[in-house]
Formats: C-alpha cells, structure tokens, sequence
C-alpha cells in the first residue's frame, strides 16, 4: 500500500494593484500624517490646537455635500431608488429640527459616535476596493477586524487615567468636555472589556492573516492601507488629538480623492452613463479636477458666508441635514456590486 503525499498549498501570488497609482494611494493612506503632525507641533498652544480642531471640523464639513451630485445628477442611480431620494430629505429635516430642540451634549455624542462609525466604514470600502482588484471575495473578517481595532482604542483611551489630562492640555472644554466625562465614566466597565477585546482582536488578526495565506492572489497595496490605519486608531491611544484631527482630516481627504479619481472612469461616454448631467460635466473642457475646484471654491464660500453672516442655529441645521444625507447615501452609493461604481474603480464583475 503506498501513501500519497499531500499536495503543497501554492503560496499566493502578490498582485499589486493600485487604485490609481502608488504616489496617489501613498498619498491616501497617509493623508491623515499631516493633520496628526500639525496637531503635535501645536501642542501646548490652546489657541492653535483650537483653530486646528476647529479648520479640520470644517474641511470634515466640505466634503459632504460632494455626495449630493453623485445622486442627483445620475438618473441611474436615482431610479435605482427614486422613493428613497425623493422622501429622505424632508424626513431628515425633520429628524433634525427635533434633534435641535434636545440637549446639545446628546446631539455631539451621537453625532460623534455615527461619524466614527460612517469613517470607518470608509476605510474598509477602501479596503475593499483593493481586494477585489485581485478577485477577493468576502471581506468580513477584516471589516470585524477594523471596528475590534476602533472600539478598542476607545476602550483603552477610557481606561488610561492620562486620557482627561490630555484632553484639557488641548484647552478643549464645554461640551467636548462634557463629551470626555461620557468617556471617562466608563472607565469601569472598559477596564473588564479591555483584555477581552485584545484577544478578540488577536483573534481576528490571525484569522485575516490565515485569510491572505490562502488566498489565490493578495495585494500588497491594501496591506500598506490596513496598516496605516492601524497606525492611525493606534495614535488615538497615544495621543486623543492629534488621532482625532488624523482620523477626521484623512476621511475628507479621502472623500476627495477618491471621488475625483472615480469621476473619470464612470463616466467614459453617453451611451454607458445614459447621459447623467454629472457624466456631461465630467466629460467638458472641465474635466474631474475642473469640476471639483469648482466644487471647492462654491461650498468653501458658502461655508465661511454661514460663519460670517448667519447663526449658529442656521449652521448647525445645515451641517447636520447635510451630515446625516451623506451619511445615509453613502451608504447606498458605493456598493462595488453596482457596475457604475465597479467601473469607476476599474474592478472586473
């Protein structure tokens, strides 16, 4: 009787492939180095860490209503949900005009906690992206993995006794502080979730590592992006502020980018977008970057016109009418299922 050697498991192929190209992916993995670097220059000046905090905020801002046109101004995708489209605005206006009436504290910490959820989603539709570039399928274990990695950093933030002390050094207070005290009230109960969710995420890290080896094809280009944002979540435990500027200064920048390299490729002719107004636009004298200067210059007027001349009951409607549209769409516009936003990332179907 002879025994037959087991087969070797082919060790994967590296296929490297970028969303655009790597200087453009290096520069949006590590978008979020500048804002964390200004914000450890700045340190120990309240009055600039303040106008840091404060500029971040609003470029975070900018970048919102940018998911308005991709709705909007495509038939194809207003069609794929025309009830949704029509009812959602006046529903969340609304929703906003009651939020307005509740204690401002609530409304900044579920504000906060939808944010840093919507940004990290993001990150793993980036994530995505890359590995289905090299047919990658399911991405489940590692979107477990990226938010045991965000609850974590705000588990050990709360349990670190130098965390308010970092706080207060920024000279952040009224309802960022009284935010702070929701954090550092839980210190108790994170102190017992803590070591469970670092063996949760050791877990979920060997699980994904395990993934990759056995994968057919892995791309070292999501490596870089997973790593980076783990260095970026790992910097909130280090440093509240200069993770925080990181974290919501790169998910603009991001935005940005990845709209204007995705513009180009979804809207190749007529014939493929039916026409959208957005598809004409891209296509004119213009081009994506035209259109998104354009873009900038509008909303960034309209932005400081607000600051100058309106209320903060006017600004506050706006932001977050608009916040909670882009929040909501995005969710629905991105899915790389969809063959418009498969082709604006070059993926195959």
């Amino acid at each position: 009787m002879t025994s037959v050697a087991a087969r070797p498991t082919a060790a994967p192929v590296r296929n490297t492939r970028w969303v655009r190209g790597p200087l453009w992916d290096l520069a949006m993995a590590f978008s979020w180095i500048p804002f964390s670097v200004a914000a450890f220059a700045f340190a120990g000046n309240v009055d600039r860490i303040e106008w840091l905090v404060g500029l971040t905020l609003l470029f975070s801002v900018s970048h919102q209503p940018l998911t308005m046109p991709l709705v909007y101004a495509d038939a194809h995708v207003y069609k794929s949900r025309p009830r949704i489209y029509t009812l959602t605005p006046p529903i969340i206006v609304v929703l906003v005009l009651i939020g307005l009436q509740l204690d401002p504290v609530v409304i900044a910490v579920i504000a906060g906690v939808w944010n840093a959820g919507h940004t990290l989603q993001q990150r793993y539709g980036i994530a995505r992206i890359y590995g289905r570039k090299v047919g990658q399928g399911s991405g489940t274990v590692e979107h477990r993995l990226l938010w045991t990695m965000l609850i974590l950093a705000l588990t050990a933030a709360a349990v670190d006794p130098a965390t308010p002390n970092r706080i207060a050094d920024a000279g952040l207070g009224g309802r960022n502080q009284q935010g702070l005290a929701i954090l550092t009230d839980a210190a108790p109960v994170a102190r017992i979730l803590l070591p469970f969710l670092i063996a949760y995420a050791l877990f979920l890290l060997v699980q994904w590592a395990r993934q990759e080896l056995t994968s057919e094809q892995v791309n070292p280009a999501k490596w870089l992006y997973l790593g980076s944002t783990t260095a970026l979540i790992g910097l909130t435990i280090v440093s509240p502020i200069a993770g925080f500027v990181g974290y919501v200064g790169s998910h603009a920048a991001e935005y940005y980018l990845i709209v204007h390299n995705h513009l180009g490729d979804r809207y190749p002719d007529e014939v493929t977008d039916g026409g959208a107004p957005l598809g004409k636009a891209v296509r004119s004298r213009l081009g994506p970057f035209g259109l998104m200067a354009i873009y900038a210059l509008v909303v960034w007027g309209l932005i400081l016109g607000i600051l100058q001349w309106g209320t903060y009951e006017i600004y506050a409607f706006i932001f977050l009418t608009l916040g909670a549209m882009h929040l909501f769409y995005d969710g629905l516009i991105w899915k790389l299922r969809r063959p418009e936003v498969a082709r604006g990332f070059q993926i195959d179907l």
